[in-house]
């Protein structure tokens, strides 16, 4: 079995937020997750990222916001320039600060950082100088930077990182469609097995055609689509958890075809199970 750690941030309960500035090292995180909230800067240099189930190589200037319990690791070949970690309370958004007006923006960057969340163009290079004058600042001061931080945060040009499994309940609460949240508990209670688009049409009472064009319109994503979403994030879960065989995650991820499992994987996810497995993991594990 390939452990999944759970971290433990140097942050106490007393605690909002702590910083930690590493000059120069060579990026070894493997996968884990806590319960804060997570913001790390890579100034310079290459390595890679895994959040979730998205993987992606990067090059200095990358700042990415992990929220909690999000499994996620860092890796690089060679020393990457400074590393910046802001570890942020676990309670923040239960501050009932956040919920009048000036801050629901920091608020739904919270919710957001669910996901995972990478920050592009321009916008990067000026949270990237908040996050360095972060680092030479203290006590109320500081907390107030982090703020301003945050609400730069909010404001700027992103996109959020893990796009299928754990976004089931935005489907829900993007439709307001209570035949949608039918739909997807049972796809979520049935995805080992054999789930038919008649079977699924029936439980809310419409046709096989209605229901995939009711589908479609309410989510914005094909009904067979979203499906084959869901059976990709669990067997990338069963990649990154298990030692289990592909071909044995095939068939525990709902798919009933080898083959299909294999090009359905690696057009979500550039790269075979067996690939995406050392990328994660770096173990080298049975393929069968």
């Amino acid at each position: 079995m390939i452990e999944l750690q759970q971290g433990i941030p140097p942050i106490t309960d007393d605690d909002l937020f702590v910083v930690l500035d590493n000059h120069s090292s060579l990026f070894d995180l493997p996968m884990h997750f806590h319960p804060e909230y997570e913001i790390e800067m890579v100034l310079s240099g290459r390595g890679t990222r895994v959040i979730g189930d998205s993987s992606e190589d990067i090059v200095g200037p990358d700042v990415v916001m992990i929220g909690p319990n999000l499994q996620h690791s860092f890796s690089s070949q060679s020393p990457v320039g400074r590393v910046v970690t802001i570890l942020i309370t676990k309670d923040l958004l239960d501050f009932n600060l956040l919920g009048k007006r000036p801050f629901l923006p920091i608020r739904q960057l919270l919710l957001d950082s669910r996901q995972g969340i990478c920050f592009e163009g321009e916008d990067r290079r000026r949270i990237c100088r908040q996050i360095v004058s972060l680092t030479h600042t203290k006590d109320f001061t500081a907390t107030t930077a982090l703020m301003m931080l945050l609400n730069t945060m909010a404001a700027s040009e992103k996109r959020l990182l893990v796009k299928n499994i754990y976004a089931s309940d935005n489907l829900v609460n993007k439709s307001k469609s209570r035949r949608i949240a039918k739909t997807l508990s049972y796809i979520e209670e049935n995805l080992s097995n054999n789930i038919r688009l008649a079977d699924v049409a029936a439980l809310v009472n419409m046709s096989e055609s209605s229901f995939s064009h009711f589908f479609h319109k309410r989510t914005g994503v094909s009904y067979i689509q979203y499906l084959n979403d869901q059976r990709v994030a669990k067997a990338c879960s069963l990649l990154s958890n298990t030692t289990m065989g592909i071909s044995e995650i095939c068939y525990s991820s709902g798919f009933n075809n080898y083959s299909n499992f294999i090009r359905t994987f690696a057009k979500r996810k550039n790269m075979t199970p067996s690939e995406y497995r050392m990328f994660v993991t770096g173990n080298k594990v049975r393929k069968d």
